[in-house]
This record gives structure tokens, sequence and C-alpha cells, in this order.
């Protein structure tokens, strides 16, 4: 409300021009639209906001207010635009500031009142988090100076929150460490990704080596993958779905990056995610027929090889590596 009556002389369609370009600066290069379909739909149930029509009619606010409930996201964008409050009112994917950090301050309080309509005190009770639902089956979620997420689930409950949504959300706090009032310094029960273990110094670098060989996968960037092959990276490591770089890779249709995984740095190319999907699997699923051809010729050569494979053949390999740099 107060965004909107800080153009006080500008007419609706202005004004909801002004919300619809402020929302797409939160949301990066991800979709915001509109749903007239949702926009009809307010109009023939909003009984309440007509209760209260003389007020808003008043302020010249009214049917803008029904406008904005029909802005559609999706999940991808919605995510970013929780995540955009979530780092301070900064957009990750621009590096712009959206939104001053009192502002996101206030925002995120009113979320954790009365964001989930009359459920507003049992979520904030039970998961302790600012989240704002929608008709739509939607719930965006914050978790403050962490992360912000957008899920959606249409079948709703008798007071117009997604039933999936919640229980996601109940779930997500039994295990980590989120709830505004968990006690991070005694209870060791839930996991807390913030926290990073000093004690194990060896898991922590390991657990950047994964992230940054899967980015580099996926990224297509073979000077970074040539890197962590020279540092002795081990470049069959899984991430949390139990893929490797060669399954990104291949995913993503990056022929250098999967022929530099095959033929340099010998990955196992039978290695199975938790779906059960192989490399090969995914670079048909997405139709990259080139990666498939290079992945057939190499699971057949593999089966071959593997165990002929010597430490002086290994050691050519990181040579002609080197050579290349």
């Amino acid at each position: 409300m107060s965004s909107l009556l800080s153009q006080p002389n500008a007419n609706k369609a202005e004004r909801f021009d002004h919300v619809m370009e402020f929302l797409k600066s939160m949301v990066g290069a991800e979709y915001v639209g509109f749903s007239n379909a949702t926009f009809q739909s307010e109009r023939e149930t909003g009984d309440r906001n007509y209760a209260i029509g003389y007020y808003l009619k008043e302020k010249k606010v009214y049917y803008l207010i029904q406008s904005l409930c029909s802005i559609e996201v999706t999940c991808e964008s919605g995510s970013v635009m929780a995540a955009t409050l979530a780092n301070g009112g900064i957009c990750p994917i621009t590096g712009d500031r959206v939104l001053s950090a009192e502002a996101v301050r206030n925002t995120l309080s009113l979320m954790h009142s009365c964001g989930m309509y009359d459920f507003s005190g049992q979520f904030a009770f039970h998961v302790g988090l600012p989240a704002k639902s929608g008709v739509s089956g939607a719930v965006l979620l914050v978790v403050p100076n962490v992360m912000g997420m957008m899920c959606w689930s249409p079948p709703l409950d008798r007071l117009g929150n997604s039933v999936r949504g919640i229980h996601f959300c109940n779930d997500l706090v039994s295990y980590f460490s989120f709830h505004n009032y968990d006690n991070l310094r005694h209870f060791n029960k839930k996991h807390d990704p913030r926290r990073r273990s000093d004690d194990d110094p060896v898991s922590s670098l390991n657990n950047k080596s994964v992230v940054n060989l899967m980015f580099a996968a996926y990224s297509g960037d073979i000077s970074a993958l040539r890197r962590f092959a020279l540092s002795a990276v081990d470049m069959e490591q899984r991430d949390y779905d139990s893929r490797t770089a060669l399954h990104v890779a291949a995913a993503e249709g990056h022929q250098e990056a999967v022929m530099f995984l095959t033929e340099i740095c010998k990955v196992n190319p039978h290695g199975k995610d938790r779906w059960g999907n192989t490399p090969l699997d995914d670079a048909m699923q997405f139709g990259h027929d080139a990666v498939v051809s290079i992945l057939q010729k190499y699971q057949n050569e593999y089966v071959e090889k593997r165990s002929s494979t010597s430490p002086e053949a290994h050691s050519a390999a990181l040579d002609s590596m080197k050579s290349s740099l």
C-alpha cells in the first residue's frame, strides 16, 4: 500500500506499471507476468475487500489492488524475489539494490505476522519464518541472511494455504535450524547449514571442491576443469544428488567438457544419480545428440580400458594437460 501511495499523481495504469517494473527488478531476468483469469476471480470473490471499498476508493487504489493480486510469477522468479528479501534487498542475480534495509525489515515483519492469512499465528509458532502464501497454491518463504524459496502445490486447505507447502515448511524447520527461536549453540539434533565446521576443515574443503567442480561443469569451463585435474581433485566427486561433473556437463550439452572428463580424466560413465540416471541418460533426456554419441562410444571403450589403465598412462594424460596450458 505504501508503494502505491508514493505516486498519488499517477493514474492506475502508471502505478500498475510502476509496481510491475519494481517486481521485475527484484527477480533479475526471471518471469513476472499478469493473469487475467486470476484478476476476474479476484473481482468476483473479493467480498472482504469490497467491505472496505470506500476507504480504498478514497485512496484511489481499490481496482489497482485487484490487478496487483493477479500478477503471476514462476517458482524460479518467486524464489529470486524471496532471495532478494533474504539478501537485504539486493537482487542476487543482478547485484542491484532494490529495497532498503529498513524496507526489507518491515516487509519480513509483516510476512511473519500476517503473511499466511488466518493461519499466520500457527505458522509463526511452528515454522518461525516470514512467508507469503497465494490462492494459486504458492508459498514464498524467506530464511533471512541465508536463502529464499518458493514452492507450489495447488491443493488448498480451508484457510486458503497450500497443504503441501505448509507441510514442506514444517519439515524444513524440523530438519534444519532455521526457526527464529532455535537454539543454535546447544541444540545439536538439527542441521545448521550456516555453520562452517572448524573441527573438520577437510570436510569443509571437500564441500567447496564439489561446488566449484560442478559449477565448472555446468558452465563448460574447460580451463577450470583442467586446473582441478592438475590439482589432484577427484573428478568423480558427487553432489547431494549423487551427480558427477560428467552428469552435469552431459545434461547441459557441453561437448568439450564431456570430452575432457571422458578422454583425459577417465570419469566413470556408468555412475548413477539418485534418480538412477547415468550421464548418457541425461544427455538423451535433454536432446544433446552430439554428447550422446560421445558417451556411447566412451562407454564401450571404458569397459575395455578401465582395467588396463596404468599410472604411466594417467601421468601421460596429465602431461598433455600441462602442455596445453
